[in-house]
């Protein structure tokens, strides 16, 4: 066993004290297993919310009717959920109620996967009653009892699916790729929030190439916000490898493959409900990739886009023309950074120079002036010093 199990062992071993079962669950030791890197750690316990809050003299109150408390201890923060069944789902989401129970098979049962329905005890020892270990090491993703129950409680696992998929490379077992196109429209009772969430998951996976295909087959992306119209471009889309862009790339990259038109680019990524400096990078991005697949980079061009659009751009555009990714990438930086300056800012000139010098009252003419000595520093007509940006100004205004 190692870190983040280690630190929490002596939590566990406090419950049990007190007379409870207490696990690791869920996620973390699916990533033990695999070998993964593990950032924190989930607990299970037989002791309901208020008997922890007993044992424990810190904690916090994040979700007490589903079970779950955060105990701070040694340091460090754990959730420690209590067993639990779950009732009937509503509208493909959430249980109707939840019922805390003393029986961690019974716990697990309610998990997505097989993977994720292990627990493991203070001392290393797999709970396993779903054969969660043989599916990692057969790679296959398969759910914990019917699909088709699975997916009726909670649709978003169908994303789950997919997304695990991408990031583990592991097949799906037959009956659950089956349950996922019978119940793909399911996935409409599903808010953005989550969904979003599992896509870009899904699209920072290192087997997204596949997985996009797999939405994409299954018919999951339908029901994803403003992607129903776009089979053809998603198609066009999963033919290449993009397993090196980040992830605002891979939106841009997607934005480009779905053709969407220029003026309704704004409006898709806000429907996915993306965040505001988010849309603003992938915009840029989808700009300068319609310049770039027309014409070189000129100074002009990068000195406007600026050094991170530029490197973007140009690894999808490299993309596209089935280059090494990073062709060209490190020339391109030495011509950004030879730039005389990055913007306008740095402009050894001012609004109020220009009054000075010209003896004229504020104006557009101020604008068209430091536009055009920004125009002539970046060509390099005119050295960025106060001095030489005046006698080059004033020449030009005697001719």
């Amino acid at each position: 066993m190692k870190e983040p199990f280690l630190s929490a062992i002596p939590l566990l071993t406090k419950i049990e004290d007190e007379g409870y079962e207490a696990y690791f669950v869920g996620g973390s030791v699916r990533d033990l297993l695999l070998g993964r890197e593990i950032d924190d750690v989930d607990i299970a316990t037989s002791a309901t919310p208020q008997e922890i809050q007993a044992i424990f003299p810190k904690t916090i109150d994040v979700g007490v009717e589903h079970g779950t408390i955060v105990v701070l201890y040694g340091g460090r923060t754990y959730e420690v959920t209590t067993f639990r069944t779950e009732s009937e789902y509503e509208d493909c989401r959430r249980p109707s109620e939840v019922q805390f129970i003393r029986s961690l098979r019974e716990d697990l049962k309610r998990r997505d996967f097989t993977m994720n329905a292990i627990a493991m005890d203070r001392t290393g020892q797999l709970i396993d009653p779903f054969y969660g270990k043989q599916a990692i090491e057969n790679k296959v993703i398969q759910t914990v009892g019917k699909a088709e129950e699975r997916f009726s409680e909670d649709a978003l696992r169908m994303m789950r699916a997919v997304r695990f998929f991408s990031q583990l490379n592991f097949g799906i077992e037959t009956t659950t790729g089956e349950a996922l196109i019978q119940y793909a429209h399911l996935l409409k009772h599903i808010s953005t929030e989550r969904k979003l969430i599992e896509f870009e998951k899904l699209l920072a996976g290192k087997n997204r190439r596949n997985a996009l295909e797999m939405l994409h087959a299954t018919g999951l992306y339908t029901y994803l916000p403003g992607m129903a119209q776009y089979s053809e471009g998603l198609t066009r889309m999963y033919k290449y490898d993009t397993a090196n862009l980040i992830i605002e790339e891979m939106w841009a990259f997607l934005i480009y493959q779905l053709r969407i038109n220029e003026s309704e680019i704004n409006s898709f990524l806000k429907a996915w409900k993306l965040p505001i400096k988010k849309i603003k990078k992938v915009v840029q991005i989808v700009k300068w990739l319609k310049i770039r697949v027309k014409m070189d980079w000129t100074v002009d061009f990068l000195y406007e886009a600026g050094m991170e659009t530029i490197l973007s751009t140009e690894k999808i555009y490299n993309l596209l023309h089935n280059q090494e990714i990073n062709y060209r990438i490190d020339d391109l930086y030495q011509q950004y950074e030879a730039l005389p300056i990055k913007q306008r800012s740095e402009l050894n000139v001012t609004g109020n120079d220009l009054q000075l010098w010209f003896q004229k009252k504020q104006g557009p003419w101020i604008k068209e002036k430091l536009e055009r000595v920004e125009k002539a520093v970046i060509h390099r007509k005119v050295s960025n010093h106060n001095q030489s940006i005046r006698e080059w100004l004033i020449a030009c205004n005697q001719n």
